[in-house]
């Protein structure tokens, strides 16, 4: 399914909100996409991979991918659709952007702001802060292949299993050489690496819905808190705690 809206010179801002469970069917646009977060968790998900936008992040999707979005919690979506020559340098694929106070306050005002001298400054800063943002490791790619995609389909529906590289060799008939060789070279990261990012998109929502860390620890197939703790800062740069809580914090800013 193709959709399209009318442009501005440069963009155009369109807001809407989705109850908890809501699901947008798969679709793409002849415009490039940046997909915020103003509150609740949603999953994007294409043919390359998955993303997951918590609150006050953003998500960029080039033109032209076919994409559909989960929602987790009531979602304030607010989107923005650049015509195609004001699109920034840098951002070819799929990828989850650190949202700026600054930006979030001119997606807004974007939405509201008539057309005019205003509305033309709101838009060309727009552009210049999407072009800095800083990229989040929230994606969770999909590889070709179908061996490896028979076991990223496994985890993805239990993402605690326990097998190693070499217990999947067994089960999808290749060596767990062969499997490590793959996934670097579809995915460019390691298995544990894949599963790591896997845990981790699967955590922030339960995070989010107010989850204890022990709790999230355990359903995840981690032996302790201290241990889930780790792999979340490594990949994130803060534990849990004051990820939640610094989501909670801009927010309500």
């Amino acid at each position: 399914m193709l959709i399209d809206y009318p442009f501005g010179e440069r963009l155009t801002a369109i807001a809407r909100d989705y109850q908890d469970g809501a699901h947008v069917e798969p679709h793409r646009h002849s415009q490039a996409q940046l997909l915020y977060a103003a509150e609740g968790l949603m999953r994007l998900v294409t043919s390359q991979g998955a993303w997951v936008i918590p609150p006050t992040r953003a998500v960029w999707i080039p033109p032209q991918v076919e994409h559909e979005i989960f929602m987790s919690g009531a979602v304030r979506m607010r989107t923005l659709y650049l015509a195609p020559k004001f699109e920034p340098a840098g951002l070819e694929g799929c990828c989850v952007l650190a949202v700026t106070p600054l930006l979030r306050e001119l997606i807004l005002r974007a939405i509201d702001a008539p057309r005019g001298e205003a509305a033309e400054l709101v838009e060309r800063l727009l552009l210049l802060e999407i072009a800095s943002l800083q990229h989040l490791p929230l994606a969770l790619p999909f590889p070709a292949d179908r061996r490896l995609r028979g076991i990223c389909l496994a985890l993805l529906k239990r993402p605690e299993h326990p097998h190693t590289l070499e217990d999947w060799g067994l089960e999808v008939g290749a060596s767990s050489r062969t499997l490590a060789r793959l996934f670097r070279l579809e995915l460019g990261m390691s298995f544990q690496e894949w599963r790591q990012q896997l845990r981790l998109t699967e955590a922030l929502p339960r995070l989010l819905a107010g989850a204890s860390v022990q709790r999230i620890a355990a359903e995840l197939g981690y032996g302790s808190a201290r241990a889930f703790s780790a792999m979340f800062k490594r990949l994130v740069g803060e534990n849990p705690r004051e990820y939640v809580q610094g989501l909670k914090k801009e927010q309500l800013s």
